[in-house]
C-alpha cells in the first residue's frame, strides 16, 4: 500500500506490538475498507489470526474490503478449511449479497460444508445460481416493496417495519400480489402525500429494468446513463428478484477498468499483487511469444530491404524513430478508441467518422512531427534528400498509426473480441511493417538507392 490512513498504520503498529485488546478496541471504530488493509498488509498466518479474533460482523465485512481478490479468497478457504462453522457465522452476519460472494469464493464441498451450518440460507443459495458477473450475481434479494393497493399511511407503517431487517433504502418498489415489478415509489412523494392517496396513484412506471443473465458491465452502463441509485432485476415474466445498488456498480466499473488496462498492457486481469511470479510468466509469457513472432514480421521487412540499407547506413538511424512515432501515434488512437467501444459509443453509422477523425489527427501530427525530424537531419548533415524520406515517412507512418489505432478495435469489437486484448499487438505490428516499408521504399525512390 503505497498510502495508508493514519487508523490503519495505528491498528499496525497495534499488532506488532502484540496489544491485541487495543487493536480490537481500534477496530470497532475503523471502516471496513481500513479493516481490510490491515489484513492485506499481514501474512497468511497473522491474517487468519486477527480474523478469527475479530467480531463477526467486522471479519466478513473486512475480508470483503481486501484489495487484493486472491488473498481474500486464500483466507476465506483457510478459514473454511479450519472452522467452518465461523465461516458460518461470519456470513450470517453479512447482507445476502456479500455473503454469496464470500460462500461462492470456496470449493464446491466448502461451500456445501458452509451453508450447513447457516439457518436462513435461501437467499444465498439462490444467488449462488447465478454467474458472479452477472446481474444476477451482483443484485441482493432484500428489497423494500409495497403493495399497489396499499395506502400512504399504510405504506409509511410498512416501511418501518422493513426497516427494521433493511439497511439500504436506495429504492422503493411497488409489485403486486404475486411480486411482479408494478414501478417505483420516490420516497419524498409518499411521506408529502396525504395518508389515504392509493400508492398505485403515486408510483412512477419503470422500464429501467434488467434480467438477471445482463453482464455486469452493462448493468453498471445503464445505471451511469440513466442515473439512479438501484436497478430492479427481473425475470422474464416480470417478477422482482432483488436489485444492483450503486456501490456494487462502484466495484464493478474499478474492476472492469483494472482488466481492460491489464489486458490493454499485455497480460491477464486475474494476475494479482500477491501471486508467485511463476504465475506472472505463466500469464504473461503466452503474450510475448506472440510479440515475439510479430516482431519476425517487421524484422522480416528490413531483412528485405538489407541491400539498401547497406548502401545508406543513416536509414539505420531513422528505423527506430519511424517505427517508435509509429507506434505512440497508433496507441493514442488505440486508447481513445478503445474505450469508445468499451462505453458503446461507436454505433456502426459513427465508425467511418471516429477513422476519419484519427486518420486527419494522425496525418497533421505526422507532418508536424516530420518537420521537426527533417530538421534534425539536415542539422546532422543527412542533406535535403534524407530530411523528405524522413519527412514523409514520418507523416505517412502516423497517418497509418492513426488509420490502424481506430479501425482494428472497431472491427474487433464487431467481430465479438475483446479490443483490448488484441488490438495493441495488431496495431504495433502494423505501424513498424509500414513504417519500414515507407522508410526504405521512399529512400529507393527518392535517394536512388
Amino acid at each position: 500500500m503505497s498510502r495508508q490512513a493514519p487508523i490503519v498504520k495505528s491498528m499496525l503498529e497495534l499488532l506488532e506490538r502484540g496489544n491485541l485488546q487495543a487493536f480490537l478496541a481500534l477496530a470497532q471504530k475503523a471502516e471496513p475498507a481500513d479493516l481490510g488493509d490491515v489484513l492485506s498488509s499481514l501474512d497468511e498466518e497473522e491474517r487468519l489470526s486477527v480474523v478469527k479474533s475479530l467480531p463477526r460482523r467486522l471479519s466478513g465485512a473486512a475480508i470483503i474490503e481486501m484489495p487484493d481478490e486472491l488473498q481474500a479468497e486464500e483466507t476465506i478457504e483457510s478459514l473454511a478449511e479450519d472452522s467452518p462453522e465461523a465461516v458460518g457465522e461470519i456470513v450470517e452476519e453479512l447482507a445476502d449479497d456479500e455473503a454469496a460472494d464470500f460462500v461462492g469464493s470456496l470449493e464446491p464441498e466448502q461451500q456445501e460444508r458452509v451453508l450447513a451450518e447457516i439457518e436462513d440460507r435461501e437467499d444465498i443459495e439462490d444467488l449462488l445460481r447465478y454467474d458472479p458477473e452477472t446481474a444476477g450475481g451482483l443484485m441482493t434479494a432484500t428489497v423494500v416493496t409495497l403493495r399497489e393497493a396499499s395506502t400512504a399511511g399504510e405504506a409509511i407503517e410498512s416501511l418501518r417495519r422493513q426497516a427494521e431487517e433493511i439497511e439500504d433504502f436506495a429504492q422503493v418498489y411497488v409489485v403486486d400480489a404475486q411480486d411482479h415489478l408494478l414501478g417505483v415509489l420516490p420516497i419524498k412523494r409518499l411521506v408529502t402525500s396525504p395518508a389515504g392517496r392509493a400508492v398505485r396513484d403515486l408510483m412512477e412506471d419503470t422500464e429501467i429494468r434488467v434480467p438477471p443473465e445482463m453482464d455486469q458491465e452493462e448493468v453498471a452502463r445503464m445505471m451511469s446513463r440513466y442515473n439512479v441509485p438501484a436497478v430492479p432485476v427481473v425475470d422474464g415474466g416480470g417478477k422482482l428478484l432483488g436489485q444492483v445498488t450503486f456501490d456494487d456498480v462502484i466495484d464493478v466499473v474499478e474492476a472492469e477498468q483494472t482488466e481492460d488496462l491489464l489486458k490493454f498492457g499485455g497480460t491477464s486481469a486475474e494476475e494479482e499483487l500477491s501471486a508467485p511470479w511463476t504465475e506472472a510468466v505463466r500469464r504473461r509469457l503466452p503474450w510475448l511469444l506472440v510479440n515475439l513472432i510479430t516482431a519476425f514480421v517487421a524484422g522480416g521487412v528490413v531483412y528485405m530491404f538489407q541491400e539498401e540499407l547497406g548502401k545508406v547506413i543513416a536509414l539505420s538511424i531513422w528505423m527506430p524513430i519511424i517505427a517508435g512515432m509509429g507506434g505512440n501515434g497508433g496507441t493514442q488512437a488505440l486508447a481513445v478508441t478503445v474505450r469508445r467501444v468499451a462505453l458503446g459509443q461507436i454505433p456502426m453509422g459513427r465508425a467511418p467518422g471516429v477513422i476519419g477523425k484519427e486518420v486527419a489527427a494522425g496525418l497533421v501530427n505526422g507532418f508536424v512531427v516530420g518537420l521537426v525530424a527533417t530538421a534534425v537531419a539536415m542539422m546532422l548533415g543527412h542533406g535535403a534528400k534524407m530530411g523528405l524520406v524522413v519527412l514523409l515517412a514520418l507523416t505517412g507512418n502516423l497517418f497509418v498509426a492513426g488509420f490502424a489505432g481506430a479501425f482494428i478495435p472497431i472491427t474487433l469489437g464487431r467481430l465479438g473480441i475483446d479490443p483490448a486484448v488484441a488490438s495493441s499487438i495488431f496495431v504495433t505490428t502494423f505501424t513498424d511493417v509500414c513504417g519500414f516499408l515507407l522508410l526504405f521504399g521512399l529512400a529507393g525512390w527518392v535517394l536512388g538507392v
